[in-house]
């Protein structure tokens, strides 16, 4: 039998793990926290539950190919799945702008707003539903397909490629533009103010959830990551947790052992590297396996910028009941050291629709605070400095609730502050490159990035996880993970088992 290292417990991590036991590899997970589950999680402060991860999940909807997927992995099989009503709501002075589920209800909302922007409304709408029916592939990676499935695969993304088509050279700036409303032009323009960000996120993003592709599954994060813990053990596999990998031993062109902080270490047929891709390149390869796509990348953070953020967790005593799950309004009292410019809006997020996350009659709420590649090194200096960094931190999380209570009276002397994460943070747990959670941002000038996980040079190590697709997250982890195993069992002339 085959044995498989897999380096990194995340949800990259777990895939392959899962796959690899269904396909009859023997098989390790090594985790550097005590606890799986990478970035999708969640943690506990002060008799609450802050999560950590997911704002939306592509893939809730039944019958779809990636529904399928983490249905097989444990993720989602059986869940309750929690629809809000809207995306998000933007206000702008006295009025408020609805990103709705109900695609008809966001346009004659927004039309009741502007008139005078009917055109642009209509066309934005459209484009909007011509997504709905579009599902994430996550079948067979392009590379295993043979001419007939590559012909259907492109069949398949034949509406997606024209949306693609229509905004990939488009700013958020841009677009915002072309609304005459002030309160339409800043409900786009504050997703991503400035830079070179096509808007075609967005629209992919609006067109999954009004076309019910993309929800939450109650329970949160951690949860759903735990759940895949426990498919994988009981399939068979194995967890080493606390066992950071610091060091490969390579012979000739195969890795012969791994070796971790603890002092443990391992040997496998084949090691699967399913975490961060810089620090398998830079600190677990030492720049000796260069890759030339991810050189260009990493050396190049105009046109492929990372992006993190800092992570406000709120307690509030009392109940939300009218207030739209996500909301950004503006502020004038945050002031962040590391950003350049003021903050203008703060979005935030409660969970009234998770009881179990709070004390009765009490509500958690977050707030993510965008932080790119200036904000991710100055927050790498600071760390330097213990006790400047939670002073920081602390001062950032008072000025937070602050805003809350000017914008929100009644909340005065109702909210306290549970934590703050930095991009740090995720440094820290999850060994991720200046704290970036997802892997580079889709830019006017970047070319997509499609990687097989192949290390040059080497036999039996191979990356896997989001970085190999951008923009990165759950659902491109999820479906690389499967994919990592696909091309295993491809290169050994065996059958891969999908279910």
């Amino acid at each position: 039998m085959n044995k498989v290292v897999i380096i990194g417990g995340g949800v990259a991590g777990l895939s392959a793990g899962i796959f690899a036991q269904k396909n009859g590899f023997e098989s390790v997970i090594l985790e550097k926290h005590h606890t799986l589950g990478g970035e999708c999680t969640g943690w506990d402060r002060q008799g609450y539950h802050i999560d950590g991860c997911i704002h939306w999940l592509v893939g809730t909807k039944e019958g779809t190919p990636l529904r399928d997927l983490w249905n097989t992995v444990g993720a989602l099989d059986g869940v309750d799945i929690y629809h809000p009503e809207s995306f998000m709501a933007v206000e702008h002075g006295d009025v408020t702008v609805h990103f709705y589920r109900d695609i008809e209800r966001l346009k004659s909302s927004w039309l009741e707003i502007s008139p005078e922007d009917e055109d642009i409304i209509e066309d934005f709408c459209k484009d909007i539903k011509q997504l709905q029916s579009f599902s994430m592939p996550a079948g067979k990676p392009i590379d295993l397909m043979n001419i007939v499935e590559k012909v259907k695969f492109m069949l398949s993304m034949k509406d997606a490629g024209t949306i693609i088509k229509k905004y990939e050279k488009v700013t958020f700036k841009e677009f915002a533009s072309r609304f005459k409303h002030p309160a339409l032009k800043m409900a786009i323009y504050s997703f991503m103010p400035e830079g070179e960000y096509s808007v075609s996120s967005i629209i992919f993003a609006l067109g999954s959830f009004t076309g019910e592709q993309s929800s939450i599954p109650i329970g949160g994060s951690k949860a759903m990551a735990q759940r895949m813990v426990k498919k994988y053990i009981s399939l068979g596999g194995t967890i080493e947790s606390s066992c950071e990998v610091v060091d490969l031993e390579i012979e000739g062109d195969v890795v012969r052992k791994v070796r971790c902080k603890n002092g443990k270490s391992f040997e496998g047929d084949f090691i699967i590297a399913a975490c961060d891709a810089n620090a398998l390149y830079e600190r677990l390869l030492k720049g000796q396996y260069p890759d030339p796509e991810f050189q260009k990348r990493f050396n190049n953070p105009v046109v492929y910028p990372l992006a993190s953020n800092i992570y406000v967790g709120i307690g509030y005593e009392g109940v939300l009941e009218d207030i739209p799950r996500t909301l950004k309004f503006s502020v004038e009292s945050v002031d962040i050291k590391q950003n350049k410019k003021p903050i203008e809006h703060l979005q935030m997020t409660h969970y009234a629709y998770e009881p179990d996350f709070a004390p009765q009659g009490h509500t958690v709420i977050t707030f993510a605070i965008n932080q790119f590649q200036e904000e991710l090194e100055a927050w790498e200096a600071l760390s330097k400095n213990k006790e400047a960094y939670k002073e920081e931190k602390d001062r950032i999380g008072e000025a937070v609730i602050m805003a809350m209570g000017k914008r929100f009276p009644y909340m005065v002397g109702k909210l306290k502050l549970l934590d703050v994460a930095s991009p740090q943070t995720y440094t820290h747990y999850c060994n991720a490159y200046r704290g970036a959670f997802m892997g580079f941002w889709p830019t006017l000038r970047g070319r997509s990035l499609q990687h097989t996980g192949r290390i040059k040079g080497l036999k039996n190590l191979v990356l896997s996880g989001q970085w190999l697709q951008p923009p990165g997250g759950l659902p491109i982890a999820v479906i690389n993970g499967k994919d990592t195993i696909m091309r295993l069992c491809k290169k050994l002339k065996r059958p891969f088992i999908n279910v």
